[in-house]
């Protein structure tokens, strides 16, 4: 059951950080127009940027595998205690209660690579920057509850099967952008995709209200359900806000900040 927990969360939490800054950055700086006016295809950068992408959720999978393998099994009750207390600080965390929130990382990539590699390199660079989900923006606790649901596990493979999943889907994002042609289609593409902003950020939270919730019924004994039930009114709490985290937004290549 953690396993299946901790791959939820790798999904929910890869397509919630779509909304990052860096990922809206990819999303305005990898595109047909912008790869176009570079003399490069898009097809290709983006297709690095994938395998970039998978690497480094592989690489952040391995980092995960350490500590699982240095735990080893610690039982399957006290692996869904420990998810369940660490999926409800995440939801308080996402949600903002009471101003709660978890340490993020304030770092964009590296713009000055634009003009200075050929396509290939800076797709690959910064998709595996973007699937390692630690080295720039964290946009949800629920890439700190991914690491510590695999470092529970016990299971070296499982953790780089979690990176891997969670640097692909952070990956290929990036295909969402390969309708845009023009200025006015990005401008449309951009438009759309923030209405989704806040529908995802709740989507969020409630998945690591599930997580929580089942993690703390699964492990049993009066604890368990105590946590559980605190999940339980936190993520309504959560849901019913509309506080985000603000960052300062600079959209990779494309001169704004």
């Amino acid at each position: 059951m953690t396993f299946l927990l901790a791959m939820l969360v790798a999904v929910a939490a890869a397509v919630r950080s779509t909304w990052s800054p860096c990922g809206v950055s990819m999303l305005s700086t990898i595109t047909p127009l912008t790869e176009a006016t570079r003399g490069h295809r898009f097809s290709a950068t983006a297709w690095w940027y994938v395998i970039g992408s998978l690497v480094g959720g592989v690489t952040l999978g391995a980092l995960i595998a350490l500590p699982a393998l240095a735990i080893g099994t610690i039982g399957e009750s006290s692996e869904l205690l420990i998810l369940a207390v660490v999926a409800l600080v995440s939801v308080a965390s996402d949600g903002r209660l009471a101003g709660f929130q978890l340490p993020g990382h304030d770092r964009q990539v590296n713009e000055h690579w634009l003009n200075r590699y050929r396509g290939w390199i800076y797709g690959a660079g910064f998709g595996w920057q973007i699937g390692f989900g630690l080295s720039t923006y964290i946009m949800t606790a629920g890439v700190y509850l991914l690491v510590v649901a695999g470092a529970v596990g016990g299971s070296a493979v499982n953790a780089l099967l979690l990176g891997a999943v969670f640097g692909l889907i952070r990956g290929v994002g990036v295909f969402a952008a390969s309708e845009i042609r023009d200025r006015e289609s990005m401008a449309n593409f951009h438009r759309r995709f923030e209405i989704w902003r806040q529908p995802v950020r709740k989507a969020m939270i409630v998945v690591l209200g599930v997580v929580g919730t089942t993690a703390g019924i699964g492990s049993g004994g009066l604890l368990g359900l105590l946590v559980a039930s605190v999940t339980v009114v936190a993520t309504v709490a959560g849901v019913r806000t509309n506080r985000e985290t603000s960052y300062r937004m600079r959209a990779v290549g494309t001169g704004s900040t």
